[in-house]
């Protein structure tokens, strides 16, 4: 039957009319031909074939060339007068090449070298050809399942998240479809901006992640998605060092449209290093790419994903400038039980290589979302999508669209509401143990949620309190008078051997709304106090589970804590622009607490416990005191960029750091006892080396301008750590010890730096290589006077399962030799990212 098809599809003629063309492409055996591309010729027109090599195209009335090109095959040219709706059909048969008289004596070059010099000699040329252009953009992005397990990490994946998915009994289908239509406008030499018109996503009243996803050789380092795919980057083919970083060969020449394109195979000269394999087709003479077909895996160092094949189409826009189609990027996923694959294919067309800007049409809004970029309806894309839809992505939008809008609508009908509170389940006492409870209340006009932490993870042991369980809960909900979300937090904290009770708790007002500016406003105001314990110093990273695991096995408390009855007033605010700034108010009742039990698991621990306050700074406990203490700081990242959504804007970043001033100011009135000035100021930042690696910093310096009466409390305190563990990177000193150093100096100073070198050098290893474990090395240090200084270096691993870091640190404290240790914790792709998290929340503005 096949056959019989294929026969019938070689009897269509030349030349055809036509007001929409749409057909198939196949290849001279009869197989379909997948993500071919179809130009108008002599125009960046056209549209690309989809998944099962389906095109369609619309025209205005005319005589037009139509071309059908796929890398690898010979271009074939129909000619088509459009004047009403017609099918067509493209056969493209494999690329012949032919050999050139080239005689390569024994040992002697490949011809593919002499080719890739003149396109490596050119490519600066090609990369700023054009000072600026712009274009039309089509994206369709595409994440299917093959298989997912009944359980990942042991934990059940529930039948009607499955369902929710799209997935059918065996674990498959689309769980993401979306389209976009954009305009790409940029400027040299780093210039780009953005329209996103119109936005679907199957199922999802969203935007999608639309992103300009320009993949361009002519750089020398090629980004791909996103850093986390490889924080390095990839070596270009033809980038200014490429002879040393690939092997070429020299497969044969074809010619297309009067060109001769040479045809070279690009290998990588050694494994997992961050390059390509595949096919680069080069023109003669002018030297520039025509097309490629190249792939990523895990031995060029790909991160997250399997493989990545990225195949690009270029075509004249002007008699002597060519620019990119046709983008096709596929991956592949099986980690876990997970089976997925993914394509995301871009359409480039109308492009203007002489686009005249506005001084200001740059601004500082990369992505732009038109206010109706999701409103449009399922006819406006049926008429306006270049690729036409396959069966299962008709059927994903059919089914998964339905129920978007049933449940839209339906959202608050008692039936809804209902089926959402019975599927909480029955609550269950042992619950409150292990996980914990968290529910929500469904309704219309009086939704809300509460909870409450699990009681066994949240036990801690030290020896002023002996065995401690807390009892944290929440209740929140949105109220409309006030635009704002409230929670309210209570808090019990009981200790058993010393039977304190310490409750307090806390109001919140979050707001997020727009004001008459059009401009989202997110402000919070605080409100708590109460009765609890604190630690001395409040900025520490010491988590209770390793102090109390500490004491128990090694008898070290290395946590000191008093009591408090506090009131405190906080209010905070986060600018569109990214500044963002906080104001507290604190007043303290501060009261002793002493250890009242010496228990550890062995006997002969117990006489390591020490009294609980800083011994290393007071010989005695402190007498009970008050304190008033205004404080507020103000952080400020010059040269954000953001992404302008429908209602508000989210900043994406600069390249600039990001600066910090922090101020405590202890108010000797109403009864206070403390006096003081103290300031902080910090500057932070990530910078991208691309194949050199990541380099991180944090540096800063700060004071007492006052110092008439300063407690242990108040004192600046250098976060050190005395554990295992590794205590928060760039915000901690991991040998130092914890109130050794703590001043009341009028100047100090500290830096933290690490250099992430994500694959270099370690990619030299056999064993760390295959593993993707990377080496990481810097250093940590601060000087407060020639007396009370510290400098530590160190050096490891991370990406240990993705997860893990492990580092050798050697610490010198007053020019003296220190001490030498090893400090676990987390590092790697997956790692990393609970690193940022922690930064985001104590280094950058720790409300």
């Amino acid at each position: 039957m096949r056959l019989f098809i294929f026969a019938c599809v070689l009897l269509f003629s030349q030349a055809v009319s036509a007001q929409k063309i749409y057909g198939t492409v196949f290849t001279d055996r009869g197989d379909l031909l997948p993500f071919s591309s179809i130009t108008v010729k002599g125009s960046s027109v056209g549209a690309s074939a989809n998944d099962k090599a389906r095109f369609s195209i619309s025209l205005a009335p005319g005589k037009y060339t139509v071309i059908c090109q796929h890398v690898g095959y010979t271009a074939v040219e129909k000619s088509v007068t459009v004047s009403g709706d017609a099918e067509i059909t493209f056969i493209l048969a494999e690329q012949k090449l032919t050999m050139k008289d080239v005689v390569i004596k024994t040992g002697g070059e490949d011809p593919a070298y002499a080719i890739i010099r003149q396109a490596i000699k050119k490519r600066s040329f090609y990369q700023k050809q054009v000072n600026a252009f712009s274009c039309d953009l089509y994206s369709k992005d595409m994440v299917k399942l093959r298989n997912l397990p009944k359980r990942i990490f042991g934990q059940k994946i529930p039948d009607a998240d499955r369902k929710s998915m799209g997935l059918d009994s065996a674990g498959q289908g689309i769980i993401y479809l979306s389209e976009s239509i954009s305009k790409i406008y940029t400027q040299q030499p780093d210039k780009i901006k953005l329209e996103v018109l119109s936005s679907r996503v199957s199922g999802s009243g969203g935007f999608g992640f639309t992103f300009p996803s320009f993949i361009s050789l002519y750089t020398n380092n090629v980004m791909v998605f996103t850093s986390q795919i490889n924080p390095r980057g990839f070596v270009s083919p033809i980038a200014d060092g490429a002879l040393g970083f690939y092997k070429y060969k020299f497969l044969g020449s074809f010619w297309e449209d009067g060109k001769e394109i040479n045809s070279i195979r690009v290998t990588p000269r050694r494994s997992y290093e961050p390059l390509f394999s595949g096919i680069i087709n080069i023109s003669e003479n002018d030297w520039r790419i025509h097309s490629f077909n190249l792939l990523l895996t895990k031995s060029s160092q790909l991160e997250i994903i399997d493989s990545l094949a990225i195949s690009q189409i270029h075509v004249p826009v002007t008699t002597d400038t060519w620019r990119v189609k046709n983008q096709l990027l596929h991956f592949n996923f099986k980690q876990f039980g997970i089976d997925a694959i993914g394509n995301f294919l871009t359409v480039y067309s109308n492009y203007n290589v002489a686009p005249a800007f506005g001084k200001k049409f740059f601004d500082n809004i990369v992505i732009k979302y038109d206010t109706g970029v999701n409103k449009k309806s399922a006819a406006y894309w049926d008429s306006t999508r270049p690729v036409p839809l396959e069966k299962e992505e008709q059927k994903d939008y059919q089914v998964k669209d339905s129920i978007f809008h049933y449940n839209k609508d339906s959202v608050w009908s008692k039936t809804t509401v209902d089926s959402l509170n019975k599927r909480q389940g029955k609550l269950k006492i042992t619950s409150l143990f292990m996980n914990g409870i968290r529910r929500t209340h469904y309704s219309k006009t009086n939704q809300f949620s509460w909870g409450i932490d699990p009681l066994l993870t949240n036990l801690e042991y030290n020896p002023a309190e002996g065995v401690v369980a807390n009892l944290n809960g929440y209740y929140t909900r949105y109220s409309r008078k006030l635009k704002s979300t409230v929670r309210f937090e209570p808090n019990i904290r009981y200790g058993f051997n010393n039977t304190h009770l310490n409750p307090w708790a806390s109001l919140v007002f979050r707001t997020r709304d727009f004001g008459t500016d059009k401009k989202l406003k997110r402000l919070s105001w605080a409100f708590s106090g109460g009765k609890r314990v604190s630690e001395f110093n409040k900025e520490s990273t010491l988590t209770p589970l390793i102090n109390s695991i500490s004491v128990l096995f090694y008898g070290k408390n290395y946590i000191k804590t008093y009591e408090n009855y506090f009131g405190n007033i906080n209010f905070t605010k986060r600018y569109e622009n990214g500044v963002r700034f906080y104001v507290n108010a604190l007043y303290e009742d501060r009261i002793p607490l002493n250890n009242t039990t010496l228990y550890t698991f062995s006997k002969k621990d117990s006489s390591n416990i020490t009294p609980n306050f800083p011994v290393e700074k007071i010989a005695t406990q402190f007498t009970r005191q008050q304190a008033l203490i205004l404080s507020g700081a103000i952080s400020f990242k010059p040269g954000q960029r953001y992404i302008q959504f429908p209602n508000n804007k989210v900043p994406i970043g600069s390249k600039y750091p990001t600066f910090t001033l922090h101020y405590w100011k202890g108010i000797a009135a109403l009864g206070s006892d403390v006096d003081f000035d103290k300031w902080r100021f910090s500057v932070n930042d990530d910078k991208n080396l691309k194949l050199a690696g990541t380099f991180k910093y944090r540096v800063g310096v700060g004071g007492f301008l006052n110092d008439k009466k300063v407690p242990i409390q108040d004192y600046q305190h250098f976060n050190g750590n005395q554990t295992l563990g590794a205590n928060e990177y760039l915000n901690s000193f991991q040998l130092a010890k914890y109130y050794a150093n703590s001043t009341t100096a009028g100047f100090y100073s500290f830096g933290h730096v690490e250099h992430h070198f994500n694959g270099l050098l370690t990619n030299k290893i056999p064993l760390f290589k295959r593993l993707n474990w990377n080496l990481v090395a810097g250093s940590n240090a601060f000087f407060v006077n020639s007396k009370s200084n510290y400098v530590e270096v160190f050096a490891g691993l991370e990406n240990i399962l993705k997860i893990f870091r492990v580092d050798f640190v050697a610490a010198y404290e007053n020019g003296r030799k220190g001490l030498t240790g090893i400090r676990i914790g987390t590092g790697g792709i997956l790692g990393g990212s609970i690193q940022r998290e922690k930064r985001r929340a104590n280094i950058e503005m720790p409300f």
